[in-house]
């Protein structure tokens, strides 16, 4: 797993250890910063179940201005930390060890552009796009990967799906405001 462009461009990031993180693929990270190539410079990037860090990451060094990484899992923690460190990106990251869906029921902070991958059918996703519009900009762009045999909800509050885009097994689903064009 690497950095794939922008300023920390090539670095090698960790994995915590164990089965509890599933990396997002290069292939499908590549494909999500394609979808939003215009849209994370100088933008706010949520990492949610953040796992190695690496989706925020990746938009720190394509020039976000800032992005918070949610996780629980000491070891995820762990990780955030060092790849943030070994990419040099620290000074622009908030890591949060928290329950997500605490921390987007209770923060004032909002986002331009969140990441949302948790643990493949536990609920956690659909639960979590309940209340992520509340810490959306209007502006803003939410971005779910899931198995691609699992439907989202056509809307959450203003936000609707805009695009989904399919990768193998996986699929992106891509949320904006519905008064918003395009994403």
């Amino acid at each position: 797993m690497r950095v794939i462009t922008g300023i920390s461009r090539g670095r090698k990031l960790i994995t915590p250890p164990g089965e509890d993180v599933r990396p997002t693929t290069d292939a499908v990270k590549e494909a999500v910063f394609s979808i939003i190539q215009f849209s994370v410079e100088g933008r706010s990037f949520l990492d949610a179940f953040a796992g190695s860090g690496q989706m925020g990451i990746e938009a720190l060094s394509r020039g976000a201005s800032s992005a918070v990484f949610l996780d629980n899992g000491r070891q995820s923690l762990l990780a955030i930390k060092k790849n943030l460190e070994a990419t040099g990106l620290s000074e622009k990251a908030k890591v949060v060890n928290t329950d997500t869906l605490q921390y987007l029921k209770n923060t004032a902070q909002r986002f331009d552009i969140a990441f949302l991958d948790p643990p493949y059918k536990t609920g956690l996703l659909e639960r979590a796009i309940e209340v992520l519009p509340r810490v959306m900009n209007k502006s803003g762009v939410m971005i779910c990967e899931h198995p691609y045999d699992e439907e989202l909800p056509e809307s959450a509050g203003d936000f609707i799906i805009k695009k989904s885009y399919k990768y193998g097994k996986i699929k992106i689903t891509v949320y904006s405001h519905k008064e918003v064009e395009g994403i």
